[in-house]
């Protein structure tokens, strides 16, 4: 069974233990995915699956898109989302795939989201900068990054050195999250309960696997 799904996040909560304790979880309404095609090295060169999440109207996407869907049965998705595997996937075009799939043998999983947009932003907020002193003597530049060009800050060159910290875009970029912790599952809601926070506002879509590097 793939172990992966697509989702909303939904938002944040807290759930108890048999003993009483607080754990502080992320909600997601994962699934159900359809399974929009099966890759093989026969066909494409590898073993992979194409998940197709939240049902889309005929009129707001594209032929080549609907006829992709038609194939197995299905309609159009609005978001989809690849898996390569190592070896073949016991499912077949037009399954479906449920939050069932992380079972008794799932106990952390990977999420995948696009982090929160923050515009332009400052060095002090982006990078954690400490600001210049706020004493006199310091005009009016106390969230300053301060001298950004001297000698290429390793003793070479005039120029700014490539990669400097500096004043720019933050936020709004694909994060992914590993080893989160999976406190349960809600076949019924299609939910997952996920101890801690995990990247992206609330109603935003993520990608929930079982984790890699931890069993």
């Amino acid at each position: 069974m793939i172990q992966a799904l697509l989702g909303t996040k939904i938002g944040m909560a807290r759930v108890l233990d048999d003993v009483g304790r607080v754990t502080t979880v992320t909600v997601v309404q994962a699934g159900p995915c359809t399974v929009m095609q099966v890759k093989t090295p026969e066909t494409d060169g590898y073993y992979g699956v194409q998940l197709g999440y939240t049902d889309q109207k005929p009129h707001r996407s594209t032929l080549p898109l609907i006829g992709h869907a038609a194939k197995v049965g299905s309609g159009p998705k609005q978001f989809a989302r690849e898996i390569r595997l190592e070896e073949a996937a016991d499912v077949q075009g037009g399954d479906v795939i449920t939050v069932e799939a992380f079972g008794d043998d799932v106990s952390y999983v990977d999420v995948t989201g696009t982090s929160r947009g923050r515009g332009f932003s400052g060095v002090m907020r982006r990078h954690g900068f400490g600001g210049q002193q706020a004493t006199h003597g310091v005009e009016r530049k106390h969230r300053s990054p301060g001298s950004i060009g001297g000698h290429s800050n390793i003793g070479l060159g005039r120029s700014v050195k490539k990669g400097k910290k500096m004043a720019g875009q933050y936020g709004n970029v694909r994060v992914t999250t590993k080893n989160l912790k999976l406190i349960g599952i809600d076949p019924e809601n299609n939910l997952l309960l996920i101890k801690g926070s995990i990247p992206g506002a609330n109603g935003k879509v993520v990608f929930v696997r079982k984790a890699k590097t931890k069993a």
